[in-house]
């Protein structure tokens, strides 16, 4: 199967794309946040990539990943 990179439905802040990248390379998407924050307060081009991602980069599928709950399956607290 061959790995393909796609916007997150469910790890998103706007629209997906940090969760998408951090899936795709398997890493911890605070991570991925922080990168683009700092590529563009440093003067880079980080917010017209990410806009850039946002439009190319297609979203993933209505298939929920395996590891997120919804909150009608999360238990109750005790």
């Amino acid at each position: 199967m061959t790995k393909r990179l796609y916007r997150s439905k469910y790890d998103r802040q706007i629209a997906g794309v940090c969760g998408g990248l951090a899936a795709y390379f398997n890493i911890e998407p605070t991570i991925v946040r922080i990168i683009f924050l700092l590529i563009t307060f440093m003067g880079g081009p980080g917010l017209l990539l990410y806009i850039v991602l946002a439009l190319v980069v297609p979203e993933e599928d209505d298939e929920k990943p395996k590891n997120i709950l919804t909150e009608d399956e999360v238990p109750p607290e005790e």
